[in-house]
């Protein structure tokens, strides 16, 4: 005979002196791979948030690419964006990437200094981008140069700005992970480097998004 073994959520008090109590169920698989996909549940998780940014931006490219085609005219980003900003720029994300990977591979060293060093580059990396876009907008605008004015600007700023929108919310994220979220690694040191993981795929996303712009918009 084949006995079961059932596994009950264990009653906590409910500080109420009563006897009574709620329920804490452990989550499973937030730190360690889940059997049928390889990942825990958060790098899961990234991966399908991740799914669906492929098609925002693919149909924002196709729209880009549907409006160039159809146009009897359309303006070369050479001529009307500034090449040299958009350069450094694509320098500095790369470079970003670089330095997330470099935080995650201390981490998991369990060096937690060498690791925050590492983020607030990423997060200052970050941070130069957004100041060159500004300055790089605040010109075009100088120059009566906004998403009305025709398609070709329309589609720089949605594109660009949907873009920017992402860096900044990978920013904030970081500085997060830079601040308050890492007293998580005195309690559960695993947890926190899957976190600084997860982050690390989202904005290598980022960059990846903008490695296709900067040649579509800029250089075509």
């Amino acid at each position: 005979m084949t006995t079961t073994t059932l596994t009950h959520p264990v009653p906590v008090d409910d500080g109420h002196g009563h006897g009574g109590g709620h329920h804490e169920i452990e989550i499973p698989y937030t730190l360690h791979p889940r059997p049928d996909t390889g990942m825990y549940n958060g790098k899961l998780g990234i991966w399908l948030f991740l799914a669906s940014e492929v098609m925002l931006f693919g149909a924002l490219f196709s729209t880009l690419i549907l409006l160039r085609t159809s146009a009897p005219s359309w303006p070369h980003g050479w001529q009307e964006l500034n090449i040299p900003l958009a350069t450094l720029n694509t320098f500095i994300l790369i470079g970003s990437s670089v330095t997330v990977v470099l935080a995650w591979a201390n981490l998991r060293l369990g060096d937690l200094r060498k690791g925050k060093i590492f983020l607030s580059i990423t997060l200052l990396c970050g941070l130069g981008f957004m100041v060159i876009k500004s300055i790089e907008y605040a010109t075009k605008f100088r120059h009566h140069h906004f998403p009305s004015t025709n398609n070709f600007f329309a589609t720089y700023f949605v594109m660009t700005g949907l873009h920017g929108l992402h860096v900044l919310g990978g920013m904030i994220v970081f500085g997060y992970l830079i601040g308050p979220g890492a007293k998580l690694w005195e309690t559960n040191r695993d947890q926190y480097t899957n976190r600084v993981e997860v982050t690390g795929l989202y904005w290598h996303f980022v960059d990846l998004v903008w490695i296709f712009l900067f040649p579509i918009l800029y250089l075509l």
